[in-house]
């Protein structure tokens, strides 16, 4: 198996395909031996599982997943990586490189036809700058995987499980905490990468939920009222919300048949107050 975590070679294999690295596909690729077995064990990446891995880049940690895993679909949109990939990862008979752009896939049909009979996980490391997409990509289908494990900017990290209160909590903490249990398993420096990140990257695991925690009448106005409620962040509720396209007056008898006091500021509200806020919400004509 080719050594991946060592600069003087992968340096040689890019060279020796002609490759250079794409700013349009954001690529920073893993070469730390100590990150990708944490990953692919935080993965539950082991027999019994079927392991979607979203970007293999050169495959670092295709190989820790492959040598665990009872099967492993690996998704790749970087043409020019799948030869690298094939001189890499290409003699794992558990493991299938599928080209294309994950984020116009039919995900759950690809799960049931790469994992039937398997439980089933995905593991990524995300490009900063479509992270958010591919989350919710995920997370909105419902697919039927136990844990998301994603690579990400630590920054987004520390939103994706940041509690009420706290200076990072808003809108994407509300939406990951709706769907999993987010908890941050380590951190990585940049000098884990090639070429090197600016900031650190951070693993996070996201355990889904079978139910949420809260029960919301309608999801698509549960979102709504978290988005309204953010897009002021320093306002009182009392002025976010009317973002709703409600006024003044329909916006304070609102909050209170919600029970939520209007001078609250949307971090210092739990799910069950999102909750209770969508399950409230009415506008008298």
């Amino acid at each position: 198996m080719m050594d991946l975590t060592e600069k003087k070679s992968v340096h040689a294999l890019l060279a020796r395909h002609g490759f250079h690295f794409s700013k349009k596909f954001g690529q920073n690729f893993l070469i730390d031996d100590s990150v990708c077995p944490r990953i692919a064990e935080e993965g539950n990446a082991c027999a019994g599982y079927g392991v979607l891995e979203i970007g293999p880049g050169i495959g670092t940690l295709t190989q820790q997943l492959a040598l665990r895993a009872e099967k492993v679909a690996a998704v790749e949109i970087d043409t020019r990586l799948l030869p690298i990939l094939q001189e890499t990862v290409g003699k794992f008979e558990n493991l299938h490189v599928i080209q294309g752009d994950i984020l116009e896939y039919d995900i759950p049909a690809l799960l049931e036809q790469e994992f039937s009979g398997l439980r089933c996980a995905v593991c990524a490391n995300l490009p900063y700058y479509i992270t958010t997409p591919i989350i919710f990509a995920l997370l909105e289908k419902r697919l039927p995987m136990e844990r998301l494990v994603a690579m990400v900017q630590k920054e987004v990290a520390e939103r994706m499980a940041a509690k009420p209160g706290s200076r990072d909590y808003g809108a994407l903490s509300v939406a990951i905490q709706y769907y999993t249990e987010p908890e941050i398993a380590f951190i990585v420096p940049p000098t884990s990468f090639i070429p090197a990140p600016a900031v650190d990257s951070a693993v996070i695991v996201c355990k889904r939920r079978s139910e949420p925690p809260v029960k919301v009448c309608d999801e698509a106005l549960f979102f709504r009222v978290v988005k309204a409620a953010f897009s002021l962040r320093r306002k009182m509720l009392s002025n976010s919300l009317k973002n709703m396209g409600i006024n003044s007056e329909q916006c304070a008898q609102w909050l209170q048949r919600a029970g939520v006091d209007g001078k609250r500021r949307a971090e210092t509200l739990s799910l069950e107050d999102f909750a209770a806020l969508t399950n409230t919400f009415s506008v008298e004509k």
